[in-house]
Order: structure tokens, then C-alpha cells, then sequence
């Protein structure tokens, strides 16, 4: 049991099969140290684990609230849609799936809208170009069409990737050294895959969001985990 004023740190939950797999029995376990749940980790709020959804849909604690860092980033992007100082310049990356209603939002309110990484893919396939084997959400080509004729209705800027780092497979392991070379988006040969964006689309996000007056970046413009791949995003 605790003392007044002690506190115990717990390892890496995600160490425990029962994390992910929301197990009744380890949320019982977490449960048992506490009166009152403070969920504090904004960058993982949004996955249906055991310690940061079961625990409280399970009913083990009565008292469950967001902590300050979670209030401060609500109140902050908040803010920065509903009344930001422009331009605005938003910069997406990851996939299209995770993201449909997102980008939808955000034309809405910024002035630029940036797209890099996986997501780029399946924005220059519904352009009309091959893309190899790049990552690629073939259901989602009618809505990137919709997305792009809705920029320009609105009259709002979409930028996509015009050159791009290329290799033939996958990193494996994700950090291993890669041969890579740099070709326009819409010449990737049929065997290559595109990986991060090129020099050239660096020059021209870069140029863009140092003209900004606020930006909103969520995910890499690619395999950043690798520091061949780690120059887009960097």
C-alpha cells in the first residue's frame, strides 16, 4: 500500500498482452492502485486500450478525468482552427483512411493545405499517374478527386509531392541502409515505391510553411524512422 505523498511508476504497459487486447483482468490490476483515473497522455488518447479506455469503460473507476497537458492541447488546437492567424498552412501526412473528414475540416478553414507521406500516393494516383507500389487506398481515389476540386472551389492551395525518394521494397529492418534515387511523382517506375518526398517538394513545403503565420503538422512526409528517409520530414 501507499504512503501519504508516495506514488508508483508502472513500466511500459504495452509490455502486457492485456494493454492492447483490453484485458478485464489487467484493467482490475490498474484499476486497484486508484481512487481517481487522470488520463495525461495526449498522444496515445485515442487508442482503445486497457489503460486508456477499458479501465474507465469496464466501470473500475468511479472519478475519471483529462489531465492539464491533454486541456492544454484541446484549448490550443482549438484555437488555432477556430481563430488562427493567417496563413494557415496545415501539413498532413500517414494515411488517407485515418484522415478522410480531417482533410475535409481543414480546407475549410486553412489557407494552404499540405500533403506528404503515405497519404500522397493515392492524391497523385487520382491525378491520373502510376505509382508503383507505393501505399495506396484505392477506395478512397474518388474522394482525393473530391478534395482536390474542393480546394479549388474554395480557392484554397493543395500542394502534393512533385519529386520523390524511391527504392524497391521496404526497409527491413525499418532502419537498415537503402539504395534510393529521386524521381518526379508522376514518372515512379511500375517496381519502385515511394518512400519520402523529394528535394525539390522539400524546397517548396519548406518555402510555404515558413511563410506561415500558423500550422498544424500531423505525421511524416515519410519512412522517417529510417535516417535515409528522414529528410522530408526533417
Amino acid at each position: 500500500a501507499l504512503k501519504e505523498g508516495e506514488c508508483v511508476l508502472l513500466e511500459n504497459l504495452r509490455f502486457y498482452a492485456g494493454e492492447e487486447g483490453r484485458d478485464l483482468e489487467f484493467c482490475k490490476k490498474l484499476a486497484s492502485y486508484c481512487d481517481i483515473y487522470v488520463n495525461d497522455a495526449f498522444g496515445t488518447a485515442h487508442r482503445s486500450h486497457a489503460s486508456t479506455a477499458a479501465i474507465v469503460e469496464y466501470g473500475l473507476v468511479k472519478t475519471a478525468v483529462c489531465g492539464f497537458l491533454i486541456q492544454k492541447e484541446i484549448d490550443v488546437m482549438a484555437n488555432s482552427l477556430e481563430n488562427p492567424v493567417r496563413p494557415f498552412v496545415a501539413v498532413r501526412g500517414a494515411k488517407v483512411a485515418d484522415k478522410l473528414n480531417v482533410i475535409n475540416n481543414l480546407l475549410a478553414k486553412c489557407d494552404t493545405l499540405i500533403i506528404g507521406g503515405g497519404m500522397a500516393y493515392t492524391f497523385i494516383k487520382a491525378q491520373g499517374y502510376e505509382i508503383g507500389k507505393s501505399l495506396v487506398d484505392d477506395e478512397k481515389i474518388g474522394y482525393c478527386k473530391d478534395m482536390m476540386a474542393k480546394a479549388k472551389e474554395l480557392g484554397k492551395q493543395l500542394l502534393l509531392p512533385v519529386d520523390a525518394v524511391i527504392a524497391d521494397s521496404f526497409p527491413d529492418p525499418i532502419d537498415a541502409p537503402i539504395e534510393t534515387v529521386v524521381v518526379p511523382t508522376n514518372k515512379i517506375p511500375a517496381d519502385e515505391m515511394g518512400l519520402d518526398i523529394g528535394p525539390e517538394t522539400r524546397k517548396l513545403f519548406a518555402e510555404v510553411v515558413a511563410n506561415a503565420k500558423s500550422v498544424i503538422w500531423n505525421g511524416p512526409m515519410g519512412v522517417f524512422e529510417n535516417p535515409v528517409l528522414a529528410a522530408g520530414t526533417k
